[in-house]
């Protein structure tokens, strides 16, 4: 099914304080110890847990780790880079090419490879993420940057092409017929709810074209707001993705 643009999609849902409980991902408590533990068996199994969140917070630590002292630390950061799949982990891994231990050369080698064969992938869409905006008055910058971060990384997950920020019409045109997709643009808004939580929309429109093809929601509660969007920001664009068919 294509949608027309007089399509609208609402999805709503409420995750119940549960799974949010289990939403706190660690990630602070690893970096710590990955750049502070005395143990390098510690600061490695830190790295791993690191690699293993699919959380784009875990990507900072994880290059600066490519420097620690011990090389058993640095191989295990440059294959914990390698299974997060942070695309932007590439630029950290070819700039320790120079690396002198072979266990820690060949894990770089391997996580570059990997990456950039997941960069390379045919792309099922094109889409252009116009950021995201903060209805509730209340959210720290800070948060919404690594929403929108989370937002974009599963957009990759997905298969999609991230479009630039600012792309001309005929250069976008030659990116659609060059791998014979579709073009799409997401608009996203975080809302309050009446029952103090937070709903999450995105609009979906044609690209470069302006036609409105619909938008889904999702709300959640029960959480801090850091954590709701922890849930949230991937689950809309899989929702984004089975509404508008990405996959097809």
């Amino acid at each position: 099914m294509r949608c027309s643009p007089s399509f609208l999609a609402l999805v709503l849902l409420t995750l119940p304080g549960a799974v949010l409980a289990q939403v706190d991902p660690r990630i602070a408590s690893l970096s710590k110890q990955l750049g502070t533990g005395q143990e390098p068996k510690a600061r490695s199994q830190a790295a791993l847990g690191l690699g293993s969140s699919d959380d784009p917070e875990a990507l900072k630590p994880l290059c600066a780790a490519l420097k620690d002292s011990n090389e058993q630390v640095r191989a295990a950061s440059a294959q914990a880079l390698g299974k997060l799949k942070e695309l932007a982990g590439l630029e950290c891994l070819k700039a320790r090419k120079s690396e002198t231990d072979a266990a820690t050369k060949a894990a770089i080698q391997a996580s570059i490879e990997a990456l950039q064969a997941f960069k390379d992938r045919t792309p099922r869409v094109y889409v252009q993420l116009s950021g995201v905006k903060d209805k509730t008055g209340q959210l720290k910058p800070e948060v919404l940057k690594v929403t929108e971060a989370r937002m974009r990384r599963k957009l990759t997950q997905v298969g999609a092409m991230l479009a630039p920020t600012k792309e001309s019409k005929s250069a976008a045109q030659g990116v659609l017929r060059k791998h014979g997709i579709q073009g799409f643009r997401l608009q996203a808004e975080i809302h309050p709810t009446e029952a103090g939580g937070l709903r999450v929309s995105v609009v979906c429109i044609s690209y470069p074209d302006q036609s409105l093809l619909g938008d889904v929601e999702l709300q959640a509660s029960g959480a801090k707001p850091e954590e709701l969007l922890k849930v949230l920001a991937p689950r809309i664009i899989d929702e984004a993705a089975d509404t508008f068919e990405w996959d097809t």
